[in-house]
């Protein structure tokens, strides 16, 4: 799950990319996304935050690092 512009969103895929689904949170309620142009979009923002985030263990470190500065 991740966070854009303030809302939530959980993408949930698998081997079988016809059933993946978005699901973005708003102040309306949840939203369920499927068609294939709308998914495009959040796999493209998915690649993205990966190629642009760190790694579990290296956000470990930076965590531990900051815990010790408090």
């Amino acid at each position: 799950m991740c966070t854009s512009a303030g809302h939530a969103v959980l993408c949930a895929h698998g081997p079988v990319s016809r059933l993946d689904t978005v699901q973005l949170d708003s102040a309306h309620g949840g939203e369920f996304t499927h068609s294939e142009a709308q998914l495009a979009k959040y796999r493209t923002h998915m690649d993205w935050w990966q190629g642009h985030t760190l790694g579990p263990e290296d956000s470990r470190d930076l965590i531990h690092s900051i815990a010790r500065q408090l």
